[in-house]
């Protein structure tokens, strides 16, 4: 054991104090594990890991499509799959403990296989665009807007839905292999992939009242405070400020006799503005990411080529951390199993050929020239949200998905189908720059549990597999029991539905039939959007923190205030908790928060089952104002 005096002497560049290191080698995980036998990657891939995963993904896809049918606030839900597989894998161990059956207990390797299936599965319920491109294309949505393309559309059905994600769901997968490096300095980068919270901008009611959804108030006790009190403060602006205002304007700005919902009339002023704040931050954000990622692999490449060896001497005298020996393990077997480039390669093209060919004949006003330009751009696409993912821990496949939106719906024109065209490049976009993060987090995580690259690669494919099949089930469900599913005032409006159809509508259209000075209030919060960012960015961390989230910000413009308040309970009572006991707020209020999102997802099940048998509650109790 070293004394004081040995401790406190100052070590050269070639002399670690073995104390030092003997306690790191304690508090490093991988020492724990170090006399365990990791399994090769096909042990990895167990059958009893698939069939929790399998039960898990039903669950997860009804809360995912339910968040996605009612406000469209979707957070990470890794937590939330790590906290379900564990409760199922345990209980599963004790049951078979109890019977004598029970001869492996799982391993971490089996749980990271678990969670990689159930986030890829649950994934889908997201990118497969059920409450957003897909409802889009429906009739049911199309007579909410514009009656002149009534017959530019494409109604919901189990076949073709099902076929279309396996299509497009998969390519998104070989399109970042390339993203695992084979030098051992290069692998830290894996550590950045980290997508701490996807926050898709929905839209729905029209007021400020108190719903107290346990959904809710768990979303707010997993989003950061900033993002709920940016919520609350759009729905003050738009709603307490800004419609009754333009309201005041009926028969100067539109017409007296516009309908509520008419685009024509208010309606359209709430939808393209919520719509110019999105586009703004995406744009902002988009350019930014892009931008950061360019100069990082300039940077990389110039590294590289120039050679530079810095010599021994003139290195910073080396850290001893707990981490020291667990990056040299995880960095050992993470190189073990490597994926050939040309195997992604491969299968790119292969898959990018059958849908090209497959694609037009499941959606008529899809041309095989636009998916073959889709195919092209995509990877480049998948590759900058990856990797802007990792810089930023923000996933922009929604953003990219809008563009294709314009791109492919004004090529296309309105002739000849643009907007079902355009929804549809959006569903191939969106799937595939969505997929491609979801997997460097996968391989991240992989890295973190000393599982092999190959296994999570397989259960990303065996969970999009599940993904493409329970997906459009569980929506099918909701679409089948709900009648009413996708109106403005049904239990679940689907609202951004409305918003991406109405997307598609002005890339096709064009601006000029927006009602008056609506463009003009769109151009304002466009830039207003990108000037907040800006200033968030410039004032830096210590300040940002206090300045507003516009994408969040345009959530309720359209959608009402009702869930800012669920949500701002949420932050409340983790406030609380924090300011009372920071340490078991910080080890338990995610599993609270899941707890109540999972719970009160998991019951639209059993309501949407007994909605189609015809039952209804015995009692329904609702306030309105007088």
């Amino acid at each position: 054991m070293a004394t004081d005096e040995e401790e406190n002497k100052p070590t050269s560049s070639l002399e670690i104090d073995n104390s030092a290191t003997d306690r790191a080698l304690i508090a490093s995980v991988e020492k724990t594990f170090e006399g365990t036998e990791v399994p090769s990657w096909k042990q990895q891939l167990t059958i009893r890991a698939f069939v929790v995963s399998f039960v898990l993904s039903i669950l997860f896809t009804f809360i995912v499509m339910k968040l996605n049918l009612t406000t469209g606030i979707i957070p990470s839900l890794n937590v939330s799959a790590g906290l379900l597989g564990f409760f199922f894998v345990k209980t599963w161990t004790k049951l078979l403990e109890k019977s004598g059956y029970l001869k492996q207990p799982f391993t971490r390797q089996e749980n990271t296989v678990i969670q990689t299936c159930v986030v890829a599965s649950s994934g889908i319920a997201f990118s497969g665009g059920a409450g957003s491109y897909v409802l889009g294309m429906s009739k049911r949505v199309a007579e909410l807007g514009d009656k002149a393309f009534l017959l530019d559309i494409k109604n919901p059905s189990l076949g073709w839905m099902t076929g279309f994600l396996f299509v497009v769901s998969f390519i998104g997968l070989f399109s970042v292999v390339p993203l695992r490096k084979e030098e051992g300095e290069d692998v830290r980068q894996i550590l950045h992939f980290q997508l701490l919270l996807e926050l898709l901008p929905m839209v729905l009611c029209r007021r400020f009242y108190f719903d107290f959804s346990a959904t809710y108030v768990g979303v707010g006790m997993i989003c950061p405070y900033l993002i709920n009190i940016s919520i609350l403060l759009g729905a003050i602006l738009s709603w307490g400020v800004m419609w009754p205002l333009i309201a005041k304007q009926k028969g100067h700005w539109y017409a007296a006799d516009a309908g509520d919902s008419n685009l024509h009339g208010l309606q359209g002023y709430r939808v393209f503005i919520a719509i110019a704040i999105i586009l703004g931050d995406g744009l902002y954000n988009f350019v930014k990411v892009f931008g950061r990622s360019v100069i990082a692999l300039y940077k990389e490449y110039k590294k590289k080529q120039s050679g530079a060896i810095i010599p021994y001497s003139a290195r910073p005298t080396p850290e001893v951390s707990p981490e020291s020996f667990d990056d040299q393990r995880r960095t050992q077997y993470f190189l073990q199993d490597r994926i050939p480039n040309w195997a992604a390669a491969a299968g790119y093209v292969a898959i990018a050929a059958i849908a090209i060919g497959v694609l037009p004949q499941i959606i008529h006003q899809l041309n095989w020239y636009h998916v073959l330009v889709l195919y092209i751009v995509a990877p480049v696409l998948a590759f900058c949200n990856a990797y802007g993912c990792g810089l930023t821990d923000w996933s922009l496949a929604s953003t990219y998905g809008k563009l294709a939106i314009f791109i492919i719906g004004g090529w296309a024109g309105a002739s000849h189908g643009g907007i079902v065209a355009g929804l549809a490049a959006c569903g191939v976009m969106m799937n595939i720059v969505s997929t491609a993060s979801d997997l460097t987090q996968d391989f991240k995580t992989g890295y973190m549990t000393l599982a092999s690259p190959r296994s999570m690669f397989v259960s990303q494919i065996v969970g999009t597999a599940m993904g493409c099949v329970i997906s459009p089930i569980v929506f099918w469900i909701f679409y089948n029991a709900y009648p009413d599913l996708g109106l403005p005032e049904s239990k679940y409006p689907a609202p951004f539905a409305a918003v991406y159809r109405n997307i598609a509508l002005l890339g096709v259209e064009g601006v000029s039939t927006l009602p008056k000075n609506c463009l003009l209030l769109c151009i304002i919060f466009f830039i207003v959007a990108m000037g907040i960012n800006g200033v968030k960015d410039v004032v830096g961390e210590k300040y940002s923190r206090f300045i507003p989230i516009p994408m969040a910000m345009a959530i309720p413009f359209y959608l009402g205030g009702y869930f800012a308040i669920d949500m701002c309970v949420g932050s409340l009572i983790l406030f609380v908790w924090e300011y009372r006991n920071k340490a078991k707020a910080d080890a338990f209020a995610p599993a609270v928060a899941s707890g109540l999102i999972c719970g009160d997802g998991i019951w639209s099940l059993p309501s949407a089952i007994l909605a189609l048998a015809g039952v209804n509650p015995p009692i329904c109790m609702k306030f309105v104002k007088s």
